[in-house]
């Protein structure tokens, strides 16, 4: 691939400093794009408008969802504007580029019954179960991704002042509040049970949460352990770990949190991703007026 892609990866990294999986879709959608301009035998400084419309064509005839297909078109985006910048190319084909336009779904998220009945549903006469309810309590009192969650190291958390460090996307780190009852039991957790998990395993990695062998967990297992306690409190799996932080954003919103505050604590570059959430919490005041209101 050509050598233009590397630098440029390597200027986000370093300038901007995107997150991994940002970095892996740049590599695999400009590879893609460079594979097009291959077989056709197409020069990078030919590149014009109608060559990009072409290759989000046949994008969208493989079959490409639309959101897909707009990822590409941010990638050729910024791809040209930085050739741009640095003197390799005088203009910006991409920059003329439409988005496609794709239906926006709402994140689906749990009542706060179905929350209750989750963050109970862990036997925490047993260490493994405090470990559980520990964890699914900073995930939903907190609103953390996944990966945050079991990213989290023992030297993040400030149980005095109820507040943890929380690592982003990104490299971005932001303090978040926790709940009165994620502390106790996170603090139960550290004080009975991470001592003989982390003594499994020669050297303690610092990981909070831990599994039977001592070691960290992974995304995999957290939403396997979902679904088991899904199943157990009487919710419909799939229930996906994201949906959590859905339903922590949900139900601040619907009792009144600005969006501003939202934004902040769920660590969103821009508030019109947070926005997703008003959209949510109308649908939810339009079918309570559908099913109460005598004109509907």
């Amino acid at each position: 691939m050509n050598t233009a892609v590397d630098v440029f990866l390597g200027y986000l990294a370093s300038q901007r400093g995107l997150a991994k999986n940002t970095l892996k879709a740049y590599r695999s959608d400009l590879q893609r794009f460079f594979q097009f301009l291959e077989v056709r035998g197409i020069l990078l400084q030919d590149v014009d408008l109608t060559v990009l419309r072409a290759f989000l064509a046949r994008l969208e005839r493989e079959g490409l969802r639309p959101t897909t297909r707009a990822r590409y078109t941010t990638t050729l985006r910024r791809f040209f504007g930085y050739l741009v910048r640095e003197g390799i190319r005088a203009d910006n084909p991409a920059e003329l580029l439409g988005r496609p336009r794709a239906r926006r779904t709402l994140p689906r998220f749990l009542t706060l019954g179905e929350v209750e009945a989750l963050l109970e549903a862990p036997d925490t006469s047993s260490p493994l179960g405090i470990r559980d309810r520990a964890l699914l309590e900073v995930m939903y009192g907190s609103g953390l991704r996944v990966s945050e969650t079991v990213g989290l190291r023992t030297r993040d958390l400030d149980l005095r002042e109820r507040a943890v460090h929380v690592h982003g996307k990104g490299e971005k780190v932001r303090w978040v509040p926790l709940t009165e009852p994620a502390r106790r039991w996170v603090a139960r957790y550290i004080r009975e049970v991470r001592p003989e998990l982390s003594s499994r395993v020669r050297s303690d990695s610092g990981v909070l949460f831990l599994n039977v062998r001592g070691r960290p967990l992974s995304r995999v297992w957290v939403w396997k352990m979902l679904q088991r306690y899904a199943w157990r409190a009487g919710i419909r799996p799939p229930l996906h770990p994201h949906m959590l932080r859905h339903s922590f954003a949900t139900h601040l919103l619907s009792r009144g949190m600005d969006l501003r505050t939202l934004q902040m604590l769920l660590g969103h570059a821009s508030l019109s991703t947070t926005q997703v959430y008003t959209h949510l919490d109308l649908a939810s005041l339009r079918q309570s007026v559908d099913r109460f209101h005598p004109r509907s």
